[in-house]
């Protein structure tokens, strides 16, 4: 039996790894925002590595990886973060895991 409060994961019926790739100014706000659009969801991404660049403007690069979401969703998650305030360019890919 599964726990109330354990995190959902994807539909494994979609085997596809979506890629979200999401850049933008290094503000603290940025990240927790990031993250609640998969939490709202019941999602775990597979995958989280954020990294800031040193130039005159900190830049925030951040890049997502999660199992099992179908093309649509992928594609109404990153319109989701394209809104973000300081998010300024999100990449996505949907890759086969086994290619």
């Amino acid at each position: 039996m599964s726990s109330p409060l354990a995190a959902a994961v994807a539909d494994n019926t979609f085997s596809d790894i979506a890629v979200f790739s999401v850049h933008g100014r290094a503000e603290p706000g940025v990240m927790p925002r990031v993250l609640e659009l998969f939490a709202k969801r019941g999602l775990v991404p597979s995958f989280w590595h954020s990294t800031v660049s040193n130039a005159d403007q900190p830049r925030l690069t951040i890049e997502i990886r999660m199992a099992g979401l179908s093309r649509e969703l992928t594609e109404y998650i990153a319109a989701c973060l394209r809104q973000i305030v300081f998010v300024e360019a999100v990449l996505t890919l949907c890759r086969d895991p086994g290619a």
